[in-house]
């Protein structure tokens, strides 16, 4: 196989694993809808930074540690699916409004941005890529491994950005329909709330029954 092959044979890989909706879909979701399309753009930035984290992580080999040390997997599973529940929790006990001067009680950019690359960090899916995926395609054959690892880091960024960034600007787009109508944004923002609470608890109990 060519390391062109290779690369597009990753690329199919990163697109599904981000495409299926999970934790960081939701928040961004969540974001966008209670707290505008910059806000969701603000969560999408954090989870690109933990994204290139990642990426940093399968190139020096944390995943192969994690591999040899597979005890560590299940704590920080947990650990991020408690995190995502806090924070589903939390949205389900506000009383989110929006106005034309922006949303009320919502987060601000700043925290989405800072909540988004610690979802990203701690969310277990991205862990799973990097132990099943990284090191079929990070091969000393093709060269370098820190620049095979740059390429895939600049392809993860761009296709989260192309997915999350663009569900963030739709989200904020139709959030301008719950303006003037409190009630269905406190919905809407209780039922991100509760999506994120439900992936947490069943991504929990995955990792603990697997376990």
């Amino acid at each position: 196989m060519s390391y062109a092959e290779n690369l597009w044979l990753f690329f199919i890989l990163l697109f599904g694993i981000i495409a299926v909706p999970g934790m960081d879909m939701l928040f961004v979701l969540a974001n966008a809808l209670t707290g505008g399309g910059n806000r969701g753009l603000a969560a999408t930035a954090g989870i690109m930074l933990g994204g290139a984290v990642h990426t940093l992580n399968g190139a020096i080999g944390v995943g192969l540690l994690m591999h040899f040390v597979p005890m560590l997997f299940t704590p920080l599973l947990v650990a991020g699916a408690a995190y995502m529940a806090y924070i589903g929790i939390s949205l389900m006990r506000s009383s989110i409004t929006v106005g034309d001067d922006g949303p009320t009680g919502s987060r601000s950019a700043w925290k989405a941005f800072r909540q988004g690359m610690v979802t990203c960090l701690i969310n277990p899916k991205a862990y799973l890529f990097i132990l099943a995926v990284y090191p079929q395609f990070l091969k000393p054959a093709y060269g370098p491994i820190w620049l095979q690892a740059t390429v895939m880091g600049l392809l993860t960024l761009a296709t989260q950005a192309a997915i999350y960034g663009g569900l963030a600007i739709t989200a904020g787009r139709s959030r301008g329909l719950l303006i003037g109508n409190p009630q269905a944004t406190i919905f809407a923002g209780r039922a991100a709330g509760l999506l994120l609470v439900v992936v947490s608890v069943f991504t929990a109990w995955e990792g603990l029954r697997a376990a």
